[in-house]
């Protein structure tokens, strides 16, 4: 599925990884500019998670980042990242990355990061300001 940013429903939830500290570098930013509070954000690493959201699998959380539109449709991905772009009125940039022959470069440049993420952030984190990834 290729979003568009006129398909996305608001609010939107996005869950996340707490303990990655990319994952966290990008859920600072978004939280900041978040100012009508259409973005719901959840670390899927919070205690009792897997109660509050049985529908999901944690694991593929941790593979691909998910976010819930208001709609009810789970989004993964680049389509994931968008939809949490536009919630907090930042879509134009995030929406190149949807166009007809980038999306798919898009996808497989998200999928690898996705697949390094743990090793990037371990390396990175501590540039960043953040702890290392726990992974």
């Amino acid at each position: 599925m290729v979003l568009k940013r006129e398909e996305i429903s608001l609010p939107v939830t996005l869950f996340y990884d707490g303990e990655c500290p990319l994952c966290m570098r990008e859920i600072d930013h978004l939280s900041k500019k978040n100012r009508k509070g259409l973005l719901k954000l959840v670390d899927i690493r919070q205690d009792g998670f897997q109660e509050k959201y049985p529908e999901f699998d944690v694991v593929e959380l941790d593979r691909f980042i998910h976010a819930k539109l208001a709609d009810g449709r789970i989004v993964k991905g680049v389509d994931a990242t968008l939809a949490a772009w536009e919630a907090v009125g930042m879509g134009c940039f995030v929406a190149p990355l949807r166009w007809p022959g980038v999306a798919c470069i898009a996808d497989i440049g998200y999928s690898l990061f996705a697949k390094n993420r743990h090793g990037l952030s371990r390396r990175l984190g501590p540039f960043l300001g953040k702890n290392e990834c726990k992974k």
